[in-house]
C-alpha cells in the first residue's frame, strides 16, 4: 500500500487493510473526481483495445545536456560535467548518469530536439500536448487521459481508465485536467493523505459561500466521516455523492446515479484495490525496482527517497489491471543551484526506474501494448549560473519514449554544439501528444465537442510522429 503525503514524501507502507482501501476510495469521491471520471457522456464511444500509456512527469524540467544529448565539445563552462558514455547501439550516446538506460537503447526513443514548451512550472502541457492559454476562456485543452475517459469510458469498467499518481508542486498536482470537456471526466486521483480534507476544504470555500451555510455542515460530515468505523461502502458513496449533489445546482448531478455505482463497482471489484497492494507483488520485482545503496552507508537521491523507484511499479501494476492511462511525477529537476550534486542522484534514479519498468514490461510480454513516455514541462540553459545551477528554456526540452511497438535505437533531431537549440527534425509537444493517441487506437484528428456542444478536432496542432509508427 502507498501513502503520498504533503510536499515529495513517498513511503511503503505494510498491508492494504480495510480502512486504507475505504481511504483510497474516499479520497478520490470527496475530492470531486470519482464519478466524475466515470461520467463519460452519452456521446462517448467505449473501444476494445487495451493499449496503455504510462506519462513519467520530470518535474522541474531535465536538463538535457546531463542527461541524453551529451556535448563533451562545448566550452568548459558550458558543458556537462557528466562524461559521455556510449550505448548498445551505435552512433547514440548518453551521459554516465544514464548507465542503464544506455544498455538497453536499442528499446528506447530519445527525443532531444523537443520544442513549443510553454515555460511553466506544471504538467499541463505534458497532460495535453498544448500551451495552458490554448481555448482558456471554455475551459483548455483536455488532459489526454481525461480524453480517453471521454471516448473510451464504460460503465462496466472494473478499475478507472485515468489514474493520476502525480505529486510534489501544487501546479503539478493539479495539471491534468479535463478542460472544455467538463468535470465528468476527471482522472481518479487515489491520494490516500491528509492534504486532500485541507485542499477540499481550500476548493470549495468560494462554492459554499455561494451556497450559504447550510452546506457548511455537509462539508463537516466529510471531514467526521469515520472511515474506520464504516462497514457498507456504498453508504458512504451515496454520502459523499449527497455532498457532491448540494455543490451542484446545473442539474448535471442527476445523470450521475448510474456512475456512482459503477464507483462502487469499481472500489469492490477488487481489481483496483489489489492493483495498488504493493504488499501482493514478488520480493524479487520489488527488488527490480529498489535501489541498491551503497555499502554500509546511505544515499540520499531525492526529497523523495530512493522508494521513489516504486511509483514505476505502481504505474505497471495499474495497467496490468486493466487502466489504460497512469501518470506518475520524478521530482525536483528544478536545478537553480548546485545542478550537479543534484543531479548525480536524480540522474541515477531516474535512469534506475525508467529501466526498471522497461525490462519489466518487456519481460511479462506487456511493452508492445504499453508505450512509455518521460519527459518534462521544458529543458535547461546551457550556461551555468552563479549558483551552479542552470535555468529555465523553454527552447529546448527533452523526452524519452518506449514500448507500444515503436522502433527502438531511434534518436530524434539534432541540436547545437550547446544543446541549446534544435537544427534538425524538431518535435513539438503537440507531436508526442498526437502519438500517444495513436498508439492507443485514437485519431488524433477526430472530432470531440465541449459542454456546449461545439465541436473541436482533438489536435488541431501536430502530427503523429512518423519515425515512430
Amino acid at each position: 500500500m502507498l501513502r503520498f503525503t504533503t510536499g515529495h514524501a513517498f513511503a511503503n507502507c505494510s498491508g492494504f487493510r480495510r480502512r486504507s482501501f475505504l481511504c483510497a476510495g474516499a479520497s478520490g469521491i470527496a475530492g470531486l473526481t470519482l464519478p466524475d471520471v466515470l461520467a463519460a457522456d452519452a456521446q462517448s464511444s467505449s473501444g476494445s483495445s487495451r493499449k496503455s500509456v504510462i506519462i513519467i512527469h520530470l518535474d522541474g524540467g531535465p536538463p538535457q545536456m546531463d542527461l541524453i544529448d551529451p556535448k563533451p565539445d562545448a566550452p568548459a563552462e558550458l558543458r556537462s560535467a557528466f562524461a559521455p558514455i556510449g550505448t548498445k547501439v551505435p552512433g547514440i550516446g548518453l551521459t554516465e548518469l544514464m548507465p542503464r538506460c544506455a544498455g538497453i537503447a536499442n528499446q528506447l526513443v530519445f527525443l532531444r530536439s523537443l520544442v513549443g514548451a510553454d515555460g511553466k512550472h506544471h504538467a499541463f502541457q505534458c497532460q495535453s500536448g498544448y500551451k495552458e492559454m490554448v481555448l482558456q476562456s471554455i475551459g483548455g485543452r483536455p488532459a489526454l487521459g481525461c480524453v480517453v475517459n471521454h471516448l473510451l469510458g464504460s460503465p462496466e469498467d472494473q478499475v478507472p481508465n485515468f489514474v493520476d499518481l502525480m505529486q510534489g508542486r501544487p501546479l503539478v498536482r493539479n495539471s491534468a485536467r479535463p478542460g472544455f470537456l467538463g468535470p465528468s471526466v476527471k482522472p481518479f486521483r487515489p491520494d490516500i493523505s491528509d492534504r486532500f480534507q485541507r485542499e477540499l476544504e481550500e476548493g470549495m470555500k468560494g462554492e459554499l459561500a455561494r451556497l450559504g451555510d447550510g452546506h457548511k455542515t455537509e462539508l463537516k460530515l466529510i471531514k467526521e466521516l469515520p472511515v474506520d468505523r464504516i462497514d457498507d461502502r456504498l453508504a458512504l458513496l451515496k454520502r459523499l455523492d449527497q455532498f457532491n449533489r448540494a455543490l451542484d445546482d446545473s442539474g448535471e448531478m442527476e445523470a450521475m446515479d448510474h456512475f456512482t455505482r459503477q464507483a462502487y463497482t469499481i472500489l469492490t471489484s477488487g481489481a483496483f484495490a489489489g492493483a495498488m497492494d504493493l504488499d501482493q507483488e514478488d520480493s524479487r520485482v520489488i527488488a527490480h525496482y529498489t535501489p541498491e545503496l551503497p555499502a554500509g552507508g546511505t544515499q540520499s537521491y531525492t526529497s523523495e527517497g530512493p522508494e521513489a523507484a516504486l511509483k514505476f511499479l505502481l504505474a505497471r501494476r495499474l495497467v496490468e489491471a486493466g487502466v489504460r492511462v497512469v501518470s506518475i511525477s520524478l521530482s525536483d529537476f528544478d536545478t537553480h543551484s548546485d545542478n550537479n550534486d543534484r543531479m548525480k542522484q536524480l540522474g541515477p534514479l531516474f535512469d534506475f526506474g525508467f529501466h526498471a519498468l522497461i525490462t519489466d514490461l518487456q519481460s511479462r510480454g506487456m511493452l508492445e501494448d504499453v508505450t512509455v513516455l518521460a519527459w518534462g514541462e521544458f529543458g535547461r540553459t546551457p550556461k551555468v549560473n552563479a549558483k551552479g545551477g542552470r535555468d529555465h528554456w523553454p527552447r529546448l526540452s527533452m523526452g524519452m519514449m518506449a514500448g507500444g511497438g515503436m522502433p527502438g535505437g531511434v534518436v530524434l533531431g539534432n541540436t547545437d554544439k550547446v544543446a541549446g537549440e534544435a537544427t534538425d527534425r524538431p518535435v513539438d509537444y503537440t507531436d508526442v501528444v498526437a502519438t500517444l493517441y495513436h498508439q492507443l487506437g485514437i485519431d488524433p484528428g477526430r472530432m470531440i465537442h465541449d459542454r456546449s456542444g461545439r465541436p473541436h478536432v482533438l489536435m488541431d496542432h501536430g502530427e503523429v510522429i512518423r519515425e515512430l509508427i
